[in-house]
């Protein structure tokens, strides 16, 4: 017989539901200020943990909070203030370069659509999904490295590639979940279902997971 690959809806609805009731308000672990300094800083995460992304952008948040702050600074003091972050030369340049592009272009505002959000540099799908729900509250789905490993682990929506994933995600999700949902997944996958060693005995949801090699 072969093995079910995906939870049907009512097992989903479980997910979220015993999720919802377990942290009713889940937060996201980067540090800001505003929503420009959020932005910088999910700029600043890829390939980087959310720990070492906030060591490096206290000081920076600090010094520059704002895009013309961020200009005032210049790229090389940028590059100072988070060397200790991978790729931190190429992100010293997008985070000028986008905080040109909103002072030029966006009247210094971060812009509240995926198109002019994507068109920042430095800014791509993932990006622009974490802060259309974090700051605009719109119900989107970043998928990172946690969520496509929990959607194929546990059955919520397995695809082959990050779109497939998110789509399948927005598809199967109930709508009364969705703008908490990307939330929820990461912090799961990032403490409980890890991607070597799951700690399944501390799993909320064990027993509608269909990850074969559960340990319980």
């Amino acid at each position: 017989m072969a093995r079910r690959k995906k939870l049907n809806a009512a097992e989903i609805e479980q997910v979220f539901q015993r999720f919802a009731e377990n942290n009713p308000e889940p937060k996201g672990e980067l540090e800001s200020v505003n929503t420009f300094t959020f932005l910088v800083a999910v700029v600043l995460s890829a390939q980087a943990t959310d720990e070492g992304v906030n060591k490096a952008t206290r000081g920076l948040f600090h010094a520059a909070d704002t895009p013309e702050k961020m200009l005032a600074l210049g790229e090389d003091k940028v590059r100072e203030h988070i060397r200790t972050i991978g790729l931190y030369r190429n992100k010293a340049k997008n985070v000028i370069a986008l905080s040109r592009d909103m002072v030029d272009k966006h009247d210094s505002q971060v812009p509240d659509n995926r198109e002019a959000l994507e068109a920042l540099p430095g800014v791509g799908r993932k990006t622009a999904n974490v802060v259309l729900n974090n700051c605009f509250g719109q119900p989107t789905i970043a998928i990172d490295t946690h969520l496509f490993r929990l959607a194929n682990r546990v059955g919520l929506a397995p695809g082959k590639t990050v779109l497939a994933v998110e789509q399948g995600l927005l598809k199967r999700v109930p709508k009364a979940y969705m703008l908490h949902a990307h939330h929820w997944l990461i912090l799961h996958g990032r403490y409980i279902c890890k991607a070597r060693k799951p700690e399944c005995e501390r799993c909320l949801i064990s027993d509608l997971c269909l990850f074969p090699g559960k340990s319980i």
